[in-house]
């Protein structure tokens, strides 16, 4: 009966690295979004600065850039949560 304790108290402590790590990886996603959107607004800007008239198409192509990112970023999310709580 000493084992199976130890193996169910082993599966448990287990599940609790398992949350751990989600939400590290969850933080590591969140923040690398959001470095990447602002290495893009700031390549953008600097860009817009040295050359106005080009502004329509740099600030279309941030935005689209920018998407992209917010979903990749949500997806790892979503793979996050699914690890969480879904056996």
């Amino acid at each position: 009966m000493s084992q199976l304790f130890v193996l169910l108290n082993s599966v448990d402590i287990a599940h609790e690295w398992m949350k751990l790590g989600a939400a590290f990886v969850a933080v590591i996603a969140v923040f690398g979004a959001a470095y990447g959107i602002a290495s893009i607004a700031r390549s953008a800007i600097d860009n817009i600065a040295r050359q106005p008239e080009a502004g329509g198409d740099l600030r279309s192509s941030m935005v689209v850039a920018a998407a992209l990112i917010e979903g990749i970023t949500f997806f790892a999310l979503v793979i996050v949560l699914l690890t969480l709580f879904v056996n």
